[in-house]
C-alpha cells in the first residue's frame, strides 16, 4: 500500500478504441509491470498471430480473453504517479459488459475516455459518457488514441476533440475543465514523455493529467455502508461476512446492523489481508466476525450499517434511470433484475413518472405511457423482495443500480429518494 492519496479511475470508451492496450501502456510506463512480462506477452502475443496486443495482454491475462480478444472481467490494476497512487477498473467495452461497467465506474473517481483518432465518436462512447454523467463520475480526461493512424495530423485531432466536446456538452459535462491529450498507446507518444511527433501540442502528458487530477475526499466521515459480498464460516471463528467498506469506518466494538435481514451485533475482530486490524476505511476489502450471528442470518446483498443509523431498506423508491438497449419497449409492471451493490433483486417499475430529455436534463414529458431505447426517465420502483438502496445524493456508493433483462444489460440509474419500509 502507498502512502499516497488513492484514486479509482476508470478507462472508458467504444469497443477496439485500444482502451486495454492504453492500460497495458500506462502500467509499463509506471514500471507496474516489468520488461520481461511485456517481453513475454510479446512472444505469446506474435504466436497467436496478434503481434502488437502485447499491452493488452498486460490487462487481458484470461485465456479465453485472449482466444476472444476481448476483455471480460474488470481487472484491478495499480500505478503510481508522483501524487496518487491509482487502481484502474478497466471497464469492458463490449455491451453484454456494461453491468460491470455501471459496478466498476461507481467505484471510480474519475475516467478516462479513450477515443480513437481514425474513428471519432462511436455509439458506446455516447453510451459510456452517458453512464459516466449519471453515475457521478466528475472529471474526465480525454486520449485521442491511434495518432499513430491518422500520421499525427493536427486538423484530425482537432476534429476529434471538438466531436466529443459536442458531446459531452450534450450530456452537460462541464467541457472547460476536460482535458484533451493526442496519444498512441501503441507507440508510446504523450503518455508519460511528450512525443515530437505532436509537436503542435503543448498540453500536459497523459500521466500529468492524472496527477493533476484534483484529490478526492474518502467518504469516511458518511455512515458505514459495507454490502456484503459472501459469508463464510471459518473454524474456531465462527461466522465471517466478506464486503468492501463503501462508506464510512468499520471499528472493532461497534454494534452493527446488517439490512435487508434484520439482524446485528457486536463487531468483534476485523481482519484484512489476513491480518487483524483495528478499523477499515472505504475501499477495503474486509472480512469480519460479529457476535452471536450465524451464517444463515445473513446473506450476500445485505449491507452492513450502524445499528444506530442502519441502512434504509426500500418499500418503494424514485430513481433516475437511462435505457440502453431494449428490443421493445418498457412499460408499467415490467419486472426485470435490479443489480444494485451486491443485491440482485427483482424489482417492478410501478409507474413511468417522467421523460427526460437526456442531452439538457429538462423535463420532456409527465408520466409518460413507455420509455425505449435511448430514453432517459424517472420511475417509481417496488422491490420484489426486501432490498438496501440509498439515495445517491446521500449515500452515491450504494445509489446505483444496473438493470438486466434477457442476459443483457438494458438500463442504468440512480436512486433519487427511498422510501423506507
Amino acid at each position: 500500500m502507498s502512502d499516497k492519496p488513492h484514486q479509482n479511475l476508470a478507462i472508458i470508451g467504444h469497443v477496439d478504441h485500444g482502451k486495454s492496450t492504453l492500460v497495458g501502456r500506462l502500467l509499463f510506463e509506471t514500471g507496474s509491470v516489468p520488461e520481461h512480462v511485456i517481453e513475454q506477452h510479446r512472444e505469446e502475443a506474435e504466436e497467436k498471430g496478434k503481434g502488437g496486443f502485447e499491452f493488452a495482454y498486460v490487462m487481458d491475462n484470461l485465456a479465453e480473453e485472449r482466444e476472444r480478444g476481448v476483455t471480460i472481467d474488470i481487472a484491478h490494476q495499480e500505478f503510481d504517479t508522483d501524487n496518487y497512487y491509482f487502481t484502474i477498473v478497466d471497464c469492458p467495452g463490449h455491451r453484454d459488459f456494461v453491468k460491470n461497467m455501471i459496478t466498476g465506474a461507481s467505484q471510480a473517481d474519475n475516467a478516462v475516455l479513450v477515443v480513437a483518432a481514425d474513428d471519432g465518436v462511436a455509439p458506446q462512447t455516447r453510451e459510456h459518457v452517458f453512464l459516466a454523467r449519471t453515475l457521478g463520475i466528475n472529471e474526465l480526461i480525454i486520449g485521442v488514441n491511434k495518432m499513430d493512424l491518422v500520421d499525427y495530423q493536427e486538423s484530425t485531432y482537432d476534429e476529434v476533440v471538438e466531436e466529443v466536446k459536442e458531446l459531452l456538452n450534450q450530456v452537460r459535462f462541464a467541457t472547460d475543465d476536460t482535458t484533451f491529450v493526442p496519444i498512441s498507446a501503441f507507440e508510446g507518444d504523450n503518455i508519460s514523455e511528450e512525443s515530437e511527433n505532436t509537436s503542435w501540442y503543448d498540453g500536459p502528458t497523459l500521466l500529468e493529467s492524472l496527477n493533476d487530477l484534483p484529490e478526492s475526499e474518502p467518504p469516511t466521515d458518511a455512515p458505514l455502508r459495507l454490502p456484503i459480498q459472501d459469508v463464510y464460516t471459518i473454524s474456531g471463528i465462527g461466522t465471517v461476512p466478506v464486503g468492501r467498506v463503501e462508506t464510512g469506518i468499520l471499528n472493532t466494538g461497534d454494534n452493527v446492523s446488517f439490512q435487508p435481514s434484520d439482524v446485528g451485533g457486536e463487531v468483534k475482530t476485523v481482519e484484512m489481508h489476513h491480518e487483524e486490524v483495528p478499523k477499515a476505511e472505504p475501499g477495503d476489502n474486509v472480512g469480519f466476525n460479529v457476535r452471536g450471528l450465524g451464517k444463515d442470518d445473513i446473506r450476500r446483498g445485505d449491507v452492513c450499517g450502524p445499528a444506530d443509523d442502519p441502512p434504509s431498506v426500500a418499500e418503494t423508491f424514485k430513481a433516475q434511470v437511462v435505457v440502453m438497449q431494449h428490443p421493445s419497449v418498457i412499460t408499467a409492471g415490467y419486472t426485470p433484475v435490479f443489480h444494485a451493490h451486491t443485491a440482485q433483486v427483482a424489482c417492478t417499475i410501478e409507474s413511468i413518472d417522467q421523460k427526460i430529455d437526456p442531452a439538457s436534463g429538462e423535463i420532456a414529458e409527465e408520466n409518460p405511457d413507455f420509455i425505449k431505447s435511448g430514453d432517459a426517465a424517472v420511475v417509481t420502483v417496488r422491490p420484489q423482495k426486501p432490498l438496501s438502496i440509498e439515495p445517491s445524493g446521500e449515500i452515491p456508493e450504494l445509489g446505483s443500480f444496473a438493470i438486466r433483462d434477457m442476459g443483457q444489460t438494458i438500463a442504468a440509474g440512480k436512486v433519487l429518494e427511498v422510501n423506507e419500509r
